[in-house]
């Protein structure tokens, strides 16, 4: 069985857009992910603040790893997100991912973005576990 710094690494050779993003994957384990990425000015909207779609994707990447860190595939269902903060360019931001409930074919995991103390932003997911392993 792959562990899920294995897994984590097999799916970044094939995710372009977490690499466009700039993801720098931190710390996986079973079932949390924790990633950093910084803001950069393509990726601001015309308030001069960060796309939603920015930090919506980096929790979305942080939430891949760590359902998929148990060795089974898994896809997400559903995901919501919750904007507290702008975030501005040059703005380091971390995304620190937790399983919440594991079944035998649903997870639920919650995120937490953060720019230093302060959080920037919330991300609830539920993924659906496929029935084919890492390997």
């Amino acid at each position: 069985m792959l562990t899920p710094a294995e897994i984590t690494a097999r799916m970044l050779e094939r995710d372009a857009f977490s690499a466009w993003l700039g993801v720098e994957v931190l710390t996986v384990g079973f079932g949390e992910s924790r990633i950093r990425f910084t803001v950069r000015e393509e990726m601001l909207n015309g308030h001069g603040t960060a796309h939603g779609g920015i930090a919506h994707s980096v929790a979305d990447s942080g939430f891949a790893f760590a359902c998929n860190s148990h060795g089974v595939k898994a896809v997400a269902a559903e995901t919501t997100m919750s904007y507290l903060r702008p975030l501005y360019a040059g703005d380091v931001v971390e995304c620190h991912t937790r399983e919440q409930h594991r079944g035998r074919k649903l997870g639920r995991y919650e995120a937490t973005l953060t720019r230093g103390t302060e959080a920037v932003a919330l991300f609830k997911a539920t993924c659906y576990f496929l029935a084919e392993e890492w390997g």
